[in-house]
């Protein structure tokens, strides 16, 4: 049986994160053991890592930083062990290689690009906040099912500019293209909430969940 770590740093929408990945490893049909954790050890030992966030980049940074041994267990299972990996919200925009909310921070630095303010030239209003369409750009397991037009929940003020288009998978259109998911080997990470995407997020949570990379 697999054990899959949703990991608790203070930053996370832990108790939705928590409902829809039980319905998700039900709906996969895979043997996997769900834990919330903060707890290195347990990090280390997962089969694959979950890293939630919501609040700014650099908080966040700090909350993952805050427990003595935790980074450095989520950076063992991600670049050592290479096992699959999902970021969600800004735990997706942690992966970056900095962030420039409140300033510049380091990210984690596993997918080349940083974390900048949406374009505000449109008059829209920010954070961009609720549902929004989806546009695939790239072919990956984990969005297999899921098709353009589909709709997503979002909240954010902040996203991804990847430095290499091969790792953008997804947009969504808020006047201007803005970053929707990434991915590189082991790491699929998305700005939308799929815990609060009702069959969207479902649906890509159960294909992370059946992802072998």
């Amino acid at each position: 049986m697999q054990t899959l770590a949703l990991i608790d740093y203070g930053a996370g929408n832990i108790p939705s994160a928590t409902r829809a990945l039980e319905v998700a490893i039900e709906r996969s049909g895979v043997p996997v053991r769900l834990i919330v954790t903060n707890a290195p050890d347990e990090v280390a030992s997962a089969d694959r890592i979950v890293i939630p966030g919501v609040g700014h980049f650099r908080d966040c940074r700090n909350g993952l930083f805050s427990v003595d041994g935790l980074a450095d267990a989520v950076e063992d299972v991600v670049r050592i062990k290479s096992r699959p990996t999902l970021g969600i919200c800004v735990g997706m925009q942690l992966m970056a290689s900095s962030g420039l909310e409140d300033g510049e921070t380091d990210g984690l630095g596993w997918i080349p690009g940083k974390v900048a303010h949406i374009p505000t030239d449109k008059g829209l209003p920010v954070p961009h906040m609720g549902w929004n369409e989806l546009k695939l750009v790239s072919d990956h397991p984990v969005l297999a099912g899921l098709a353009d037009g589909d709709h997503a929940y979002f909240v954010h003020s902040y996203h991804f500019q990847c430095d290499h288009a091969s790792h953008l998978m997804a947009t969504t259109d808020y006047g201007s293209p803005v970053t929707a998911a990434i991915g590189r080997d082991n790491l699929f990470g998305t700005q939308f909430h799929p815990e609060l995407s009702q069959n969207t997020g479902l649906k890509l949570l159960t294909n992370w969940i059946n992802w072998a990379p």
